[in-house]
């Protein structure tokens, strides 16, 4: 397969001048970028800027204007076994009747092979999953009956039970309590530690350091993408907050002390 100048065959995700656009208004203009393997990445960027977007139009659940997206130098759809993804939270129906273990066994399914029994070894697997998120003593309850942090947990649970190579998720720490805080950390450095790539879309610029190896600033473009203690400056931040950085001076003013 051709491979365009710049970008590497071998890269978990090659996203080439990607531009995705709603109601023929542009959210992502010219993305082009290849996503370090091993690594966990923060996406990081204002309100609109296109962080959701941008793991969406990868996955091909959004559509794309131009442009395209290699994973491992092939299509996602030819690569979809090896891509997990953790939505937004409010972006599930938790009224859906059914249990946590049932929710997590739905990630083995493209193993099983849909309209297929459902094998030991997938239930097993499942709740290895909920063991390392620390929700095993919940396999049967109700997905309604939980709460936004067990919840959360669940489907952190469910992506891993895909047994991945790439995870991306959407912005998995947004109003979770500390406990589920602490567990997702634990699960992130675990993956890495395992080989995997996982990509994040991340809010709280305070933890960016603490929780990443590497980064991609995005504002619509990319500002700029490498190792966080490279790229993580107040310039670049400034250039990818404009004048809303101000509202989060607080935050710059610690990490220029780091």
């Amino acid at each position: 397969m051709k491979v365009e100048a710049g970008h590497s065959p071998t890269s978990p995700v090659s996203i080439h001048d990607l531009t995705v656009a709603y109601n023929r208004k542009p959210v992502l203009w010219d993305v082009d970028l290849d996503i370090p393997e091993g690594k966990l990445i923060a996406i990081v960027g204002p309100n609109g800027a296109g962080k959701s977007t941008l793991i969406k139009a990868v996955m091909d659940l959004v559509p794309k204007a131009s442009g395209k997206v290699m994973i491992y130098g092939n299509t996602f759809k030819k690569q979809r076994k090896l891509v997990s993804y953790v939505p937004q939270r409010e972006s599930v129906d938790w009224d859906f009747p059914i249990d946590a273990l049932g929710v997590v066994t739905m990630g083995r399914y493209s193993r099983i092979g849909w309209c297929k029994p459902v094998r030991k070894i997938d239930y097993k697997r499942a709740m290895d999953a909920l063991e390392r998120v620390g929700m095993s003593d919940y396999a049967r309850r109700q997905i309604s009956q939980l709460s936004g942090g067990q919840q959360q947990r669940v489907f952190l649970a469910r992506a891993l039970a895909q047994d991945s190579t790439i995870y991306f998720m959407d912005e998995p720490f947004a109003s979770v309590d500390a406990a589920t805080e602490k567990a997702i950390v634990k699960v992130l450095s675990d993956l890495r530690s395992s080989g995997k790539t996982v990509v994040v879309v991340h809010h709280d610029l305070q933890t960016v350091r603490e929780y990443f190896s590497h980064v991609i600033l995005l504002n619509m473009r990319v500002v700029a993408h490498g190792r966080v203690e490279d790229i993580f400056t107040e310039e670049n931040l400034k250039k990818t907050y404009g004048g809303r950085l101000t509202l989060l001076s607080e935050a710059v003013e610690r990490m220029a002390r780091h």
